[in-house]
């Protein structure tokens, strides 16, 4: 039986001012990827909105938990194999 296809999903406008200099970078850098302008500017700005949230999410933790935390974040790392060679490996800029 032969299904129906779904309706694409609405989308909205956005209109922008912009300057014709900052439109020929984004129709530039859009070119380059092969997206068009609105994909371009979209997962620009859906990456930048994502970031710009989980950089403020909040993590509410006991105070034990905190204190476990920190405390791991204070120490000193167990020496092994893979922190010894790196720590002793040339850095390739040098």
């Amino acid at each position: 039986m032969p299904s129906k296809p779904m309706p694409a999903a609405k989308r909205e406008t956005l209109n922008v001012r912009i300057k014709p200099e900052d439109r020929n970078l984004i129709d530039r850098a859009a070119h380059l990827l092969g997206k068009s302008r609105t994909d371009f500017l979209l997962d620009a700005g859906r990456r930048a909105a994502e970031d710009t949230l989980l950089d403020r999410t909040l993590f509410k933790v006991s105070p034990k938990a905190y204190k476990d935390f920190i405390a791991r974040l204070d120490a000193s790392p167990a020496p092994n194999e893979k922190l010894r060679r790196t720590m002793t490996t040339k850095a390739p800029w040098e």
